[in-house]
């Protein structure tokens, strides 16, 4: 018998032994932290079901990013709300709109810190679906070019990566084709390759006006019964040109982040998204948990899982905390 020579919570004793033997740490540099960039100035508006999370102005938006730098925390993806909607989504591609203002004021005040940009057109079209309609059907190929505009607009107002999330088939080639075309060659894709038809994006559909206005997504986000798939998705966009990958949402989604882990050799990322944010939001509110604890510990487990990377609404707090855990 191994017992009692082997007792395996003599690592366990002490929280100084426990930190040396830990597997896996959640680190400050793993985390991007979203932002929600609209139209004003010194606007500052809280979003009723995301506690903490508000929309901003572009000053604002500069604002936190210096404060993200000041943490450690070395990148942000920005939302937008544009000024106005139409059925093509045409303010997607504007340089005067407020991504792309967000995008070059972040990058003159804070150069060094990272600027994701996501491209979709769900935010920016009056019916709220990712991609052009007609007769009640998203379609695909004509939405590409409308993407890949949308993408270079940010790259030319300076993002350092390019986010798709709409999940069109073949986006990620006309974006990447025509950010080369234009010489963006140097702007790296990170596509949102495993992006599920999920119940928790509910609270980020308020934030950004996206809800669609008939029907919903399931006919190009993908089923979460299924695994298999999302390493075909995953496939397809690396042979297109992505060069890193996400999978969202991540709580209930901790298996494909280790598939797509294991199948893949890029970095991959995990969108810790606005319905796992809420929960444990609401659920502290109310006192029925610890919120810094149970954080803490649902992103560790996305990165043990294989996270290399972690978009999350906590990023700020978790900064805080993990500053305050290493004094």
């Amino acid at each position: 018998m191994y017992f009692p020579v082997t007792r395996p919570r003599r690592l366990r004793r002490t929280a100084e032994l426990r930190r040396l033997v830990r597997e896996t740490d959640l680190l400050v540099r793993d985390l991007i932290y979203p932002l929600f960039a609209t139209h004003g100035v010194k606007v500052r508006q809280q979003i009723a079901s995301m506690p903490g999370v508000f929309q901003l102005s572009v000053d604002e938006i500069v604002r936190e990013g210096q404060e993200c730098l000041e943490l450690g925390i070395p990148g942000v993806i920005l939302f937008g709300l544009p000024a106005g909607k139409d059925e093509k989504g045409s303010a997607a591609a504007d340089l005067e709109e407020v991504v792309q203002r967000s995008v070059a004021a972040l990058k003159k005040v804070c150069p060094e810190l990272v600027v994701i940009t996501d491209v979709c057109l769900c935010e920016y079209t009056s019916h709220g679906h990712c991609g052009l309609v007609e007769g009640g059907e998203v379609l695909n190929d004509p939405t590409l070019h409308l993407l890949a505009r949308a993408a270079l607009s940010h790259a030319r107002a300076g993002a350092d990566i390019v986010a798709p999330s709409d999940m069109m088939d073949g986006r990620v080639q006309a974006i990447r084709s025509t950010l080369d075309e234009h010489g963006f060659a140097h702007v790296p894709i990170l596509s949102y390759a495993v992006k599920y038809a999920s119940a928790f994006y509910g609270p980020f559909r308020d934030a950004v006006g996206s809800a669609p206005q008939f029907g919903d997504r399931r006919s190009h986000q993908m089923d979460p019964a299924n695994v298999r798939e999302a390493l075909k998705e995953i496939e397809q966009d690396l042979a297109e040109g992505a060069d890193m990958v996400m999978v969202k949402p991540a709580l209930a989604y901790l298996d494909v982040i280790k598939a797509v882990k294991e199948y893949t050799n890029v970095p991959v990322a995990a969108y810790n998204v606005s319905g796992e944010y809420a929960m444990v939001k609401a659920a502290a509110q109310n006192g029925w948990i610890d919120e810094r604890k149970v954080a803490l510990e649902m992103l560790t487990g996305m990165k043990r899982a294989g996270a290399d990377m972690i978009l999350t609404y906590f990023a700020k707090d978790v900064a805080a905390w993990l500053k305050e855990e290493n004094k």
